[in-house]
């Protein structure tokens, strides 16, 4: 087994040290899950939004457009929750914890709607098409990803790394998803601190992803997988490697049947 394990940068330890100890390992008696607490602001930005166009009186083509993306992605999440929890979620946060997850992380995606809403932002038509190509892409590769792991860790009879399927070019195909979708409602938000925003969620995100790769790094053939695959971007899918690559497959299993009629 390879014992050499894939370095985790500082900025990354620190951040995810910064988050363990003001969320995970808040003081206090761990009483809440960490999925209620995620839950509860899928089910709640639905009406928050609809609550932010009724006080500003945007009632755009727009606005409902925004509230359809960003609204519905919380019920999009719920049933990925109830079909295939990441187990990570049942993970138990004190009341502190559970008050810092809003405070220092999820709260801050409200303020997105609000700066939308609150300028009467017009996306043109090219826009929209943006965000919402955007955002179906990521919606439909952060639930598939997140599929594919949650069955394939209950059915496979032995540990080791992923490298089929969604994660066969990028290592973190769920955090690519979110990441797409997000990125749907910072481009229609049209504001720096949308973005600023966003950049802060990638930045914990990536964090995340060194962490991952500093885990999975133990595993037999991780140099080759990590050679095959990005940390995010599937770059050999956009370069068309991974065509090229498929190609050379079907070539090979063509010539090995021609061979076995012959």
């Amino acid at each position: 087994m390879n014992q050499t394990r894939e370095p985790i940068p500082f900025w990354a330890r620190f951040f995810l040290k910064f988050a363990d100890v003001c969320i995970f390992d808040a003081p206090g008696k761990p009483r809440f899950k960490v999925a209620w607490a995620v839950d509860i602001h899928k089910i709640a930005t639905l009406f928050i939004i609809y609550a932010m166009m009724h006080h500003f009186q945007n009632f755009s083509t727009g606005a409902w457009v925004y509230l359809a993306l960003h609204g519905i992605y919380g019920y999009c999440w719920l049933i990925k929750d109830f079909a295939f929890r990441d187990h990570q979620l049942n993970n138990k946060l004190s009341f502190i914890g559970f008050f810092n997850l809003y405070a220092l992380l999820i709260a801050w995606y409200w303020l997105i709607p609000y700066l939308f809403l609150s300028r009467y932002v017009e996306p043109s038509g090219f826009v929209l098409f943006v965000a919402i190509a955007l955002h179906t892409l990521g919606v439909v590769t952060m639930i598939a990803a997140d599929g594919q792991r949650h069955w394939a860790m209950k059915y496979r009879t032995q540990s080791g790394l992923f490298t089929d399927g969604m994660c066969r070019y990028t290592r973190n195909p769920n955090y690519l998803g979110e990441l797409m979708l997000y990125a749907a409602y910072a481009l229609l938000a049209a504001h720096w601190l949308a973005w600023v925003i966003y950049a802060y969620m990638a930045i914990y995100f990536l964090a995340r992803m060194k962490g991952k790769d500093h885990a999975i790094s133990r595993h037999p053939g991780w140099a080759d997988y990590k050679a095959q695959s990005g940390l995010l971007i599937p770059w050999r899918i956009l370069n068309g490697r991974a065509l090229y690559e498929r190609w050379q497959e079907h070539s090979a299993r063509a010539g090995t049947l021609e061979e076995a009629k012959g």
